[in-house]
């Protein structure tokens, strides 16, 4: 079987196109290497990358595309709707063929000790590469966000996994890891109001909010979904609210679990859902799962290729740009 490795690193960067383009650049020239989606948003002010290769070349690209994202973002000066900690703000690696978690955990700690050498930028280890359990999750390393990291690097806790425990005021810090095929996904309301996207974000995320008792003693309420992360934020160019959502296993909560979540909740609200977005690829087993739900008895009769359609029309996922599924679903890009 073919080693396959798939890397998907975001970047401080969605509104210099230059930028984005030089840092993909640096990608493609690494042989045994194919990039498969490049996608900014300016809003976030953050491109998220996404590239598959044999397990060195991606290694190698990794790193190429980390030193170019250190030699042109300054992160002095960068602001966004999306939380970051760094110039190159996360890179994962994601076992696809032909290689273990395991795997995946090596290549990261080799990215990491490499980046913290040569590029002297602290590098936070992730999920299934994390060494210590306050650190598996990214939210808990962005706490602070970069805005923060002069503080959190003088804690003895936060001392990074590679590189020096001193701030890089150019490019902040990196986390990278090993994980599961994750998927960002995006549903927009027909509101503005950043606080009520936020709202319902608090109510369907599997860590939910705490909250203070009579007593005045903190109570943790989860929410109502397993296996997602989610935020409210404002897409300013389309003047809407997004539920911002990470789907860490899709096969526990699948993108028309969490879209027909976010509607439900909605609804209390008195917000409508408008549409959904991917950010970078998606599985095909996640749309075809959300064509057979929208179906019903019908999905006994469709070929996948009309159950995709039906989720595409469904999910609303050409709402704000154009879905295509030969470029959005990564069993047909690779």
């Amino acid at each position: 079987m073919k080693q396959i490795v798939e890397c998907v690193p975001n970047f401080s960067e969605g509104r210099n196109l230059q930028t984005i383009e030089m840092i993909a650049a640096s990608i493609k020239k690494i042989d045994g290497v194919k990039l498969l989606s490049v996608e900014p948003d300016k809003d976030y002010n953050r491109s998220v990358v996404t590239f598959v290769g044999d397990p060195e070349a991606v290694k190698e690209a990794a790193f190429e595309a980390t030193k170019t994202a250190a030699e042109l973002i300054d992160m002095r000066v960068h602001g966004g709707e999306h939380p970051r900690l760094g110039a190159t703000d996360v890179v994962p690696f994601i076992p696809v063929s032909g290689v273990t978690m395991a795997d995946c955990v090596r290549i990261a700690n080799d990215f990491g000790k490499r980046v913290g050498r040569e590029l002297e930028i602290p590098v936070y280890l992730y999920e299934e590469a994390a060494r210590v359990p306050q650190r598996k999750s990214l939210p808990n390393i962005r706490k602070g966000e970069y805005e923060g990291l002069p503080d959190k690097l003088k804690d003895p806790a936060w001392k990074p996994d590679y590189g020096p425990a001193t701030f890089n005021a150019k490019s902040g810090a990196t986390v990278a890891g090993a994980r599961v095929f994750l998927i960002a996904y995006n549903v927009n309301l027909n509101t503005n109001r950043k606080d009520l996207a936020h709202e319902i974000a608090l109510r369907i995320r599997e860590s939910g909010r705490t909250v203070k008792t009579e007593k005045g003693e903190s109570l943790k309420v989860p929410g109502s979904l397993k296996a997602i992360k989610a935020m409210g934020v404002l897409l300013e160019r389309f003047d809407i609210a997004q539920v911002s959502i990470n789907l860490n296993n899709y096969s526990i909560t699948p993108p028309h679990v969490a879209f027909e979540e976010v509607k439900k909740e909605g609804r209390k609200l008195g917000i409508d859902v408008k549409g959904s977005e991917v950010v970078g690829l998606i599985p095909k087993e996640a749309l075809v799962m959300a064509g057979k739900f929208y179906s019903g008895s019908d999905a006994s009769g469709m070929n996948d290729d009309q159950l995709i359609r039906k989720a595409i029309e469904s999910l609303g996922l050409s709402q704000l740009e154009p879905f295509d599924p030969k470029k959005k679903v990564i069993e047909y890009m690779i």
